[in-house]
């Protein structure tokens, strides 16, 4: 069973969940699923994807977890309660051959938003659990260790980097459970401070660590069909995290829409009353130097806000983002694949994405197109449109 507890996932899928039950309980959804990899046959694994989906929807909330979500102060108690009664359902799943014929898979989420949203992070690692076993099942580890202990080596013992700290964010891409278990343990021994936490409920609470995560792009959205005016959608979900969470959890995710377009709406009061933005698509220098250029145009203090880069990074990568933008702002690395997933095979570049809303479809416009989802075009051009985002950017 690779999945062995509800809590094994993202942080930001509880936090979004509680704002989903408080104020959208009837919204409906739809997710899909991607392999951005070519030539990769998961058909022969459906089989086995579906047993491992029956055996997640039989798991419950334990006592102890209920009561280790009682303490975080941004969890109201209704909520917990409500978990404690929760269970997934695997009637709203359907995987099959895709109708291309190609070894591509087709992964389809359908009903409650409130009932499905808990399905993206455990079926995205167990999809990469079942292809590796079955296709590496021989693996020696020992690269893979090698490889973590060359990391946490480069940014603990460089000097001037004793103050920079990343986080594992690699639930949902990682070689299997076990390994992601013995890299976060490893980090959490050798790096100390300078390990942040970790985005995975199930590992923070085993190892003591702090779950990280706010919101996610699905949240934004829905929106689209959930707030008043489509052009007022991404300020919509804005207010209505502000108004769950009172200036709590407070990491605004930027790249929806596009940088531009974000900016436009990310005014002097959200400027004020969100901590910071999430970096997730697009040239990250760019980026980090258009959010503090318009911290400053907004007459807020940069060296106040943080900025939190999490697209595609490695060691390297944090360092170089780090000496750029220290002493300028408060900074934060979640680093993902590459510390979950780094062992020797490549790694399966899978999604599952929210395309559609209370039957209307939805998409994300983001700073790199090859993140876009939606199968709707017209859509897509109207959402352009509204949004003024250039033809090439989506």
């Amino acid at each position: 069973m690779i999945i062995e507890s509800l809590l094994d996932t993202d942080l930001y899928k509880f936090s979004m969940m509680q704002v989903v039950l408080h104020q959208y309980p009837a919204a409906e959804v739809e997710y899909r699923f991607k392999c951005r990899n070519a030539g990769i046959d998961l058909v022969p694994y459906i089989d086995e994807i579906r047993a491992e989906l029956a055996a997640l929807c039989q798991l419950r909330f334990t006592t102890d977890e209920l009561d280790y979500l009682r303490t975080w102060r941004f969890i109201k108690s209704d909520f917990v309660d409500f978990l404690g009664l929760f269970q997934l359902n695997e009637k709203y799943v359907d995987i099959e051959p895709a109708d291309s014929g190609n070894g591509e898979i087709e992964i389809r989420i359908n009903g409650p938003w409130l009932h499905t949203i808990l399905f993206e992070v455990p079926l995205l690692a167990i999809v990469n659990e079942v292809y590796f076993r079955r296709t590496s099942a021989d693996l020696d580890l020992t690269e893979g260790r090698r490889r973590l202990h060359e990391k946490i080596a480069l940014l603990r013992d460089t000097p001037g980097y004793a103050a920079c700290r990343i986080a594992d964010y690699g639930t949902r891409r990682r070689y299997s459970r076990i390994w992601q278990g013995e890299v976060v343990t490893t980090l959490r021994d050798e790096l100390g401070a300078q390990l942040a936490g970790t985005s995975n409920v199930w590992l923070a609470r085993k190892l003591g660590l702090t779950p990280l995560g706010t919101l996610a792009h699905e949240y934004l959205q829905a929106h689209q069909a959930l707030g008043p005016r489509l052009r007022d959608s991404q300020v919509a979900a804005l207010d209505a995290w502000a108004k769950e969470y009172r200036g709590d959890l407070g990491i605004a995710l930027s790249d929806v829409y596009g940088l531009n377009a974000f900016l436009r709406d990310f005014d002097m009061y959200f400027c004020k009353l969100f901590d910071g933005t999430r970096h997730d698509s697009g040239d990250p220098f760019e980026w980090g130097d258009k959010v503090l250029a318009h911290y400053q145009a907004n007459r807020v203090d940069p060296r106040s806000k943080i900025l939190v880069f999490s697209d595609g990074l490695d060691v390297p990568k944090v360092m170089q983002l780090y000496e750029h933008f220290r002493d300028r702002c408060l900074l934060a690395f979640g680093i993902g694949t590459n510390l979950t997933n780094d062992v020797g095979p490549t790694p399966l570049q899978i999604v599952i994405k929210m395309i559609r809303c209370n039957g209307q479809p939805v998409a994300k416009l983001s700073d790199s197109p090859g993140k876009n989802m939606c199968d709707d075009k017209a859509y897509v051009a109207y959402l352009r449109q509204v949004f003024e985002i250039p033809d090439e950017q989506g």
